[in-house]
């Protein structure tokens, strides 16, 4: 049972709920980018590029049979699934570097002045008694 305990103690853990969250949230970016780069930004490149469809390029190392289909080398997906991981990069350094930013305007807030001890309160009191 102490097992079981350590387990969920350690899986209620604010950061692992936090990891959890984040990695769905990242599925779910991940989905968006991949649909941003194949759905917007990979065809009107293509069109420059003389109406290429980079999700068709591929290279055929052996050709269809009756009995196989071709076996192909698709590096036009491969060039997608790279301006996909440029794009979701940018887009995690961009955030990382808002959160330094903010971290280190944190840090650059003057700390307040330290409260006076015990001591220097009383002795204060005592000298504003002896003013009276």
């Amino acid at each position: 049972m102490g097992m079981m305990k350590e387990f969920k103690d350690f899986a209620m853990k604010g950061n692992v709920i936090d990891m959890a969250v984040g990695i769905v949230i990242g599925g779910a970016f991940g989905k968006i980018i991949g649909s941003l780069v194949t759905d917007v930004i990979m065809p009107p490149i293509g069109i420059l590029l003389g109406g290429v469809d980079f999700a068709n390029l591929s290279y055929v190392l052996k050709e269809a049979t009756e009995a196989a289909e071709a076996v192909t080398m698709n590096y036009g997906v491969f060039i997608n699934t790279v301006v996909e991981f440029v794009i979701i990069a940018f887009a995690i350094f961009m955030v990382i570097k808002a959160m330094n930013n903010a971290k280190k305007k944190e840090e650059e807030k003057p700390a307040a002045p330290p409260k006076p001890s015990e001591e220097v309160m009383l002795l204060k009191d005592i000298r504003d008694s002896l003013k009276k």
